[in-house]
C-alpha cells in the first residue's frame, strides 16, 4: 500500500483498532489461475503472535481454500472513507489550487493462511465470533443469540458447510488519511463539511482528524 510519512500508521494497538472496528475484511490470495478475493468477518486474537492472528471461515463451496495459494495471503479491512471537496478549504479563495481528494482509514494485514476442517476447532470459532457480536445487543436490551440455542445436531450440520482458517500476521501496514498534508485551516473546514453530514462514515471520520 502506498503511504506517504504524513499518513502511515505505525502504533499496533492502532492498527489492530481499526481491524476491530471493520468488522468485514476481504481474504486475497494470489494463485496460478490469478487473485482470488473472498469479503469475511475476521476476528482478531492480539495476543497470538508479535502481530496477532486473524480467525474466520469461509463457505465449503468457495473454492479459494481449495486452490493453493502463492505466498502470503492478504486480509483488507476498511474503516470510514469520505469525499473531500475543495470548496472545503479556506485556501480556495485564496488561490484557488485546490482539488478533490478522498480521505480514508485503512489496514492491510499479511501472512500464511491455514485453512482446516476439525469440527471442535470449528464450533470454537463460530462460538466465540458469535459472541463478539452478539454481546453488545445486550446494551441495547436484547438477549443475545449464542450457538447453543440451536440444537446441537443442527449445528453440527451447519459446521459442515464451511472451513476455519487461521492467518498468522507476518507484516501489517496501515494508513490514515485524514487531510494531514493540509494546513490546520482547511483541515478545519474538512473537519466542520464532515461532522453536518448526514453520512455515518463522514461523521466517524471527522471525529478521527488532528487538530
Amino acid at each position: 500500500m502506498y503511504t506517504p510519512p504524513a499518513f502511515r500508521m505505525d502504533d499496533l494497538p492502532g492498527l489492530h483498532g481499526t481491524m476491530r472496528d471493520a468488522g468485514l475484511a476481504n481474504l486475497v490470495t494470489a494463485t496460478e489461475g490469478g487473485l482470488v478475493a473472498t469479503p469475511l468477518p475476521l476476528f482478531l486474537d492480539p495476543d497470538d503472535g508479535p502481530f496477532g492472528t486473524l480467525h474466520g471461515h469461509l463457505a465449503r463451496a468457495n473454492p479459494q481454500w481449495r486452490t493453493p495459494a502463492q505466498g502470503d495471503a492478504m486480509a483488507l479491512f476498511m474503516g470510514p472513507d469520505a469525499y473531500v471537496s475543495p470548496s472545503w478549504y479556506p485556501s480556495k479563495q485564496e488561490h484557488h489550487r485546490v482539488v478533490p481528494t478522498w480521505n480514508y482509514v485503512a489496514v492491510h494485514a499479511y501472512g500464511p493462511v491455514e485453512f482446516y476442517e476439525d469440527a471442535d476447532r470449528l464450533l470454537a470459532l463460530v462460538t466465540k465470533l458469535t459472541r463478539r457480536h452478539e454481546e453488545p445487543r445486550a446494551t441495547l436490551g436484547t438477549v443475545p443469540w449464542a450457538v447453543s440455542d440451536a440444537p446441537a445436531d443442527f449445528i453440527q450440520g451447519q459446521l459442515k458447510g464451511i472451513v476455519g482458517l487461521r492467518l498468522p500476521i507476518a507484516r501489517i501496514e496501515g494508513k490514515r488519511k485524514l487531510s494531514q498534508n493540509r494546513n490546520a485551516a482547511d483541515r478545519a473546514g474538512v473537519r466542520e463539511s464532515l461532522s453536518a453530514s448526514d453520512r455515518p462514515a463522514d461523521r466517524a471520520l471527522a471525529a478521527m482528524m488532528p487538530e
